[in-house]
């Protein structure tokens, strides 16, 4: 009798991830290159998204903080960063990020980019080690797609993606920590939407104190010290970010939820919002089943890291650096439990996921990334609900054994 092999064997999962670590080198290479005047050929600066950052700390180092939520001052700030760029950037974030990135308009632009982006990676790949270090883990981490996106974008996707998994990693024997985690996490507040739900799921009570202490905390020292206008400035422009979000001005192609999906597809933006709101429910009620029924910290970080996409509305393909968690833990409970039908491939699918995404939505019209998301959140909630039958079943075969007559 032959034993049927899966795909996914250890050959190819070595030297898959090889030959697409070289591809994104060489594309950086050739992308470097062919630029000039630190611009790409689409006008765009080199590191993309970073020149928001470093364009709202020259105005906050020149004493005008809340200019930043001007478009027109922002840009005029960009320009000051890379001369040559003819992209339009925006900038929303609150006092807390803000107070972050105020020294690096210090540093001339590339220099800012790099001093960064190398310290959120280190903070990123001292988390991810946390979770799986091993040969093959290292090619696979190092040729995530996920992390080269937010490499390319110059985002903030490696510091917000290492506070969630630390506070997932810290929440059993460090609450207290877990929480001051979370609570950091406010630099992006729509991606500690479900950290909410999760605790008061398994009642961390003192996490839940100390993410909130954390947060204020956190907001009045930014707030106080670029100046109380930034913060109403910030709230203001939230209206902007709506207005670009329905509209299209951002990328739905980018953009991988259920929101960009019904856009994409052409439904009115109230149609698009409910059944993102109704995708969203069905997170959240995941989120509580898999963290109230399981014990295992795997399954509960990578139900929540999984099922922050498909409640924020506002998300890009960069904050998929976050899935190398999710990716990691669930690759984990394979090797450890057995796999279950399907599960490799929808890990696959979610490691390629940043860059096969944009590419498809844009020939197809379709964003595929909610439905490789929920696949994805589904394997957690099918493990759980797999061990919660056993367990019946095992209990409900003790009881009719004791109640049985030899």
């Amino acid at each position: 009798m032959s034993i049927k092999h899966h795909w996914l064997d250890r050959e190819r999962f070595t030297n898959y991830p090889r030959i697409l670590l070289g591809m994104f080198i060489l594309a950086a290479i050739c992308w470097i290159v062919m630029s000039k005047d630190m611009v790409d050929m689409k006008g765009k600066p080199l590191g993309y998204d970073f020149i928001t950052f470093w364009a709202a700390s020259h105005l906050a180092l020149a004493g005008h903080a809340a200019d930043a939520y001007q478009i027109p001052l922002l840009f005029a700030a960009e320009k000051i960063g890379v001369p040559a760029s003819q992209s339009v950037f925006v900038w929303y974030y609150p006092p807390t990020f803000y107070l972050l990135v105020l020294p690096l308009a210090l540093l001339p632009y590339i220099v800012a980019y790099w001093a960064f982006i190398l310290p959120t990676l280190c903070l990123y790949l001292l988390a991810l080690r946390r979770v799986v270090w091993n040969t093959h883990a290292k090619w696979c981490i190092a040729a995530f797609p996920g992390l080269w996106m937010n490499i390319f974008h110059g985002q903030n996707a490696f510091l917000t993606a290492t506070l969630a998994a630390a506070a997932v990693l810290c929440l059993k024997r460090r609450p207290v920590l877990a929480g001051v985690f979370i609570g950091l996490l406010a630099i992006k507040p729509h991606l500690a939407l479900l950290f909410p739900v999760a605790l008061l799921a398994i009642g961390a009570w003192r996490a839940i104190i100390a993410a909130a202490t954390t947060a204020v905390i956190s907001l009045a020292l930014g707030s106080l010290t670029l100046g109380t206008s930034t913060l109403t400035a910030c709230l203001g422009s939230l209206r902007y970010a709506r207005v670009f979000l329905e509209g299209g001005f951002l990328p739905w192609p980018k953009m991988p939820t259920a929101f960009a999906l019904m856009r994409l597809l052409g439904a009115p933006v109230g149609s698009a919002y409910l059944v993102h709101a109704i995708g969203a429910g069905c997170a959240v009620l995941a989120v509580w089943f898999v963290w109230r029924r399981s014990q295992d910290w795997g399954l509960r970080g990578a139900a929540l890291m999984t099922a922050t996409f498909l409640v924020s509305p506002y998300v890009f393909d960069y904050d998929l650096a976050w899935l190398a968690f999710p990716i990691a833990w669930l690759a984990l409970i394979g090797l450890r439990d057995g796999w279950l039908r399907g599960e490799r491939e929808v890990l696959v699918a979610a490691w390629l996921l940043p860059v096969v995404m944009s590419p498809l939505a844009s020939a197809l019209h379709l964003q595929v990334a909610p439905f490789v998301l929920a696949c994805l959140l589904g394997m957690n909630v099918r493990r759980v609900a797999l061990v919660a039958k056993r367990s019946q079943d095992r209990s409900c075969s003790g009881h009719d054994l004791r109640g049985s007559t030899i």
